[in-house]
């Protein structure tokens, strides 16, 4: 009994000095919904998540489907969101759902594809975790982000 006690408490303290090393690549993603654009590989809806720890490619995974976009084949970068009041629920349930809103953040890519054709990526991404992904795509692509309004930009600048 005293020695699962110990094992139990020696394996945290030994994944205490990796934390440093594995917070780039944790902040070098976001969860994100595919929204729409350009992309016949996805569907609206596909859930996945955004990686930029790549030197190279812009990725969003899938379960099924990977979509991989070189940094310098990207030409937009935007950010922004979208209020929508919960007019459905308050006529169903009560009108008090009015006052509710609803923000849904979006991130959208463009990018010139081989064929020369312009391309766009939008995301359905988490307001928490968008500000990490925000700074590396600055950085990889030498773009900045276009804020689609003030609130935007506090939540993508923090």
């Amino acid at each position: 009994m005293r020695r699962r006690a110990m094992r139990s408490s020696i394996v945290p303290a030994l994944l205490i000095p990796l934390i440093p090393a594995l917070a780039p690549a944790l902040a070098a993603q976001s969860r994100a919904q595919y929204a729409g654009g350009t992309s016949s590989q996805l569907a609206s809806g596909v859930d996945g998540r955004i990686e930029v720890s790549d030197e190279d490619y812009f990725a969003f995974y899938s379960k099924k489907v990977q979509v991989r976009v070189p940094y310098d084949r990207i030409n937009l970068i935007e950010y922004g969101q979208t209020v929508s009041r919960r007019l459905a629920l308050a006529v169903v349930i009560s009108p008090l759902f009015l006052l509710a809103k609803s923000r849904k953040h979006f991130l959208t890519v463009g990018y010139m594809a081989d064929d020369g054709k312009q391309q766009a990526l939008m995301f359905r991404v988490d307001k928490g975790g968008i500000r990490a992904t925000l700074v590396s795509l600055e950085a990889r692509t030498g773009l900045k982000v276009e804020y689609q309004d003030e609130e935007a930009r506090k939540a993508g600048k923090g």
